[in-house]
């Protein structure tokens, strides 16, 4: 079962149905709401309706007539059986007139009350006298009586009531002269509301357990097909090629015939294949050590260089922000390395490691990270996510327990809100308003890549307004050495950076090398320097 849990598939179609649970939720409580509203007001309209036309049956210029009669005469009999015929041809279940004690309201009196033939509750007789039900009640009739509403409603479907849920329209019923002499009332059950509400949750329950179904039928296709058996198949090419040394009849991205990530990986993986193979030519031909290692390096190099961003301006039709990044390596090659790109339209993610060790293998552990955290980045994951998911994937094959540093954020382009979160990383320096100080961000720091597996990252939020910066950097900066053994330090940065206020990306990673090239003077680089500047200059920026 845990291995099945830590499967991509599962992981994925885990939070789909988790999604498709939570909308499924909303819905129904907002249909539900919708739906009872509006069965309700239907309701309502057919008791008033009822209860008019009920108004007109009753005389209200012979109400006392029928009080004094005590329900015995031709002429009230003739009423009773009109309104019971309403009663039953409107489907309410009771219709009945009352006349209120108008001293304080307390008490009613019944003069006719008609009841359903298909209801099992009982009638109340001529005259019957009994307590208001409660203080709404009261309120109500006091406002016929007193002229204040034409029409009240009493909807009782919860607490401790006499009869089942149910609504009662009033109405007041007045003689020929205007003035009120009883209340006509009318009640109308809500089972079959209820009925029709219920009916509608479980056809919602049976909806997302269908939808659910298909979900993880099709996403487990979907997955199997889309990412599961093409990095199988870079794996299996993989293991060949590092067995045999030979380049495969047919290319990786033929077989894999992807656009996305898996494509760019295959490809990748044919244009290593290729170099690698013409390394092996090469170095059959050379007879030099050092030209050997020349051209391993150079191999390594341009490859390096290949995987991170080198065009600037990287994305010239958005005017939203400018960046800028370099990656200056201590040797030939690196281990530190920087990225982004753009998720969709409003999120750009920005990305900056440092992995552990020199040469080759930081190289190689370099792109292999870089990779995984932009393939996990794509899956529109979370920076916490991300690093989670990367750090998951290399510690399941990390024989030699190399790690890396890693600071991933997100920015959504519409608000400048960036979402981050660190891995072991350098603190983030962030201009917080135009042409002010540049502050570090004391961010909480996760363990690094690669370190321990199930580990968990923190996010947290930086908030850039127009004409701000955030500067990123790998420790080769602060940890620069003069030849007196001495460090460039924060501080020298962070004063170099307020040098640099008003300057764009490319001025203020090119005043910070200059200070750091300053210091050192003719001193050796001993770490790979990393940088990157983002300049956040807002939606419909020109």
């Amino acid at each position: 079962m845990k291995k099945l849990r830590q499967h991509i598939t599962f992981k994925s179609i885990s939070g789909i149905v988790l999604l498709l649970l939570v909308f499924s939720v909303i819905i129904s409580v907002i249909g539900n709401h919708g739906f009872t509203d509006a069965l309700l007001n239907q309701y309502s309209d057919n008791a008033f309706h009822t209860a008019r036309i009920a108004a007109v049956v009753v005389d209200g210029d012979r109400i006392d007539e029928y009080w004094e009669s005590g329900g015995e005469t031709e002429a009230y009999r003739s009423v009773w059986e009109s309104l019971t015929r309403l009663c039953n041809s409107s489907g309410a279940t009771f219709v009945y007139v009352i006349e209120p004690d108008r001293t304080d309201y307390a008490h009613i009196r019944f003069l006719f009350s008609t009841i359903n033939q298909n209801s099992h509750y009982s009638l109340y007789d001529f005259g019957y006298l009994r307590e208001t039900t409660n203080d709404e009640y009261r309120v109500k009739y006091r406002a016929l009586y007193e002229g204040e509403s034409d029409q009240e409603l009493v909807v009782r479907d919860k607490g401790y009531i006499e009869t089942d849920p149910h609504i009662t329209a009033m109405i007041p019923l007045k003689n020929s002269g205007g003035e009120v002499v009883g209340i006509l009332c009318v009640q109308q059950q809500l089972d079959i509301l209820l009925q029709a509400r219920n009916t509608y949750l479980r056809r919602v329950v049976i909806a997302f357990f269908s939808l659910a179904l298909f979900v993880v039928i099709g996403q487990s296709l979907y997955l199997h097909r889309a990412l599961l058996h093409p990095l199988k198949q870079i794996s299996e090419e993989a293991t060949r090629f590092s067995r045999e040394n030979v380049m495969a009849d047919k290319k990786l991205q033929d077989t894999v015939r992807s656009r996305d990530e898996i494509g760019q990986l295959a490809a990748s993986i044919d244009h290593m294949e290729e170099q690698i193979d013409l390394y092996i030519d090469n170095i059959t031909r050379v007879t030099a050590e050092k030209e050997r290692i020349g051209a391993e390096l150079s191999l390594a190099t341009r490859i390096q260089t290949a995987m991170l961003p080198h065009v600037f301006p990287p994305f010239p039709d958005r005017k939203e922000f400018d960046i800028y990044a370099s990656m200056n390596p201590a040797k030939e090659i690196g281990g530190d390395f920087y990225d982004f790109f753009l998720i969709d339209d409003d999120h750009l993610c920005l990305v900056v490691a440092d992995v552990s060790g020199k040469g080759i293998p930081a190289a190689l552990f370099m792109m292999a990270s870089k990779i995984i955290l932009q393939s996990c980045a794509m899956l529109d994951k979370s920076p916490a996510e991300i690093l989670k998911k990367t750090n998951e994937a290399i510690c399941s094959n990390n024989q030699e327990e190399m790690f890396v540093t890693v600071w991933v954020g997100i920015m959504e382009v519409s608000t400048g809100k960036i979402t981050a979160a660190n891995a072991g990383h350098e603190y983030p320096v962030l201009q917080k308003t135009p042409n002010g100080k540049f502050e570090l961000i004391k961010d909480k720091h996760g363990f690094v890549i690669g370190g321990m597996p199930e580990t968990e990252y923190t996010e947290y939020e930086l908030q850039m307004e127009p004409g701000t910066k955030i500067f990123l950097y790998t420790d080769g900066v602060p940890e620069a050495t003069d030849e007196g053994n001495n460090l460039f330090g924060v501080e020298r940065m962070l004063k170099a950076l307020n040098e640099a206020t008003d300057q764009t990306p490319i001025e203020v990673l090119q005043t910070v090398r200059a200070s750091v090239d300053s210091f050192v003077n003719d001193a050796e680089q001993f770490d790979d320097l990393t940088m990157l500047c983002v300049e956040y200059k807002g939606k419909g920026s020109d």
